[in-house]
Formats: C-alpha cells, sequence, structure tokens
C-alpha cells in the first residue's frame, strides 16, 4: 500500500489549505485513515482521522476549523485546513491502517505566515 500526501504550501494566517492522501489501493479496505503532522522540535501528533464507518476524530487544537473527509471512489482522504495559524506549521503525513497493518505516506509542508 502506497499513500501519496499533496496539497501542502505556504499560506499565510487565516487562509485555507486542503490536503489530499490517495492510496495505492481501494480506501474501502482502510479501518480508519489519518493526517498527523510534525512541527520542528516536537513529536509528531494526530490531527484528523476517519474511520471505515465516517466516525471522525479530531486534535482538540484544529477542531472547528479543520475537516477529514473520504471519497472512496477516487481513493482519497482530504484534510480542509480553515483559518490556518502559524502554529499549524509542520508536516502533514497521511498513515492508513489496513489491519493488521499500518502505511505512512510522505510528508508535505504548511507553512503558515503571520
Amino acid at each position: 500500500v502506497q499513500l501519496q500526501a499533496s496539497g501542502g504550501g505556504l499560506v499565510q494566517s487565516g487562509g485555507s489549505l486542503r490536503l489530499s492522501c490517495v492510496a495505492s489501493v481501494s480506501t474501502v479496505s482502510a479501518n480508519a485513515i489519518g493526517w498527523y503532522r510534525q512541527a520542528p522540535g516536537k513529536q509528531r501528533e494526530l490531527v484528523a482521522s476517519i474511520s471505515s464507518g465516517g466516525k471522525t476524530n479530531y486534535a482538540d487544537s484544529v477542531k472547528g476549523r479543520f475537516s477529514i473527509s473520504r471519497d472512496n471512489a477516487k481513493n482519497t482522504v482530504y484534510l480542509q485546513m480553515n483559518s490556518l495559524k502559524p502554529e499549524d506549521t509542520a508536516v502533514y503525513y497521511c498513515k492508513g491502517f489496513f489491519a493488521p497493518y499500518e502505511y505512512w505516506g510522505r510528508g508535505t509542508l504548511v507553512t503558515v505566515s503571520s
């Protein structure tokens, strides 16, 4: 299984970006897919996840600003990020859990300028 993340870039504070995570296999077979981020000098943290049943979970720091969704027809999971803040600056990764294995995609850099 390969996961390809894209959509990062440079955006001003208050702006929006949409990240995409495209899987090489059907996302229907994924138990869950999540977005994680890692800022310089910090540990990687969960940002949002979506289960096979569509249940979503968000880190407190992004609730109300970020939205995760999936399009199984396109084997893609999206992370819509609104009202971005400088503290959202990080490399964003997607991870797919296809039991019993998990797979990481390469990261995409999001930089939010103040």
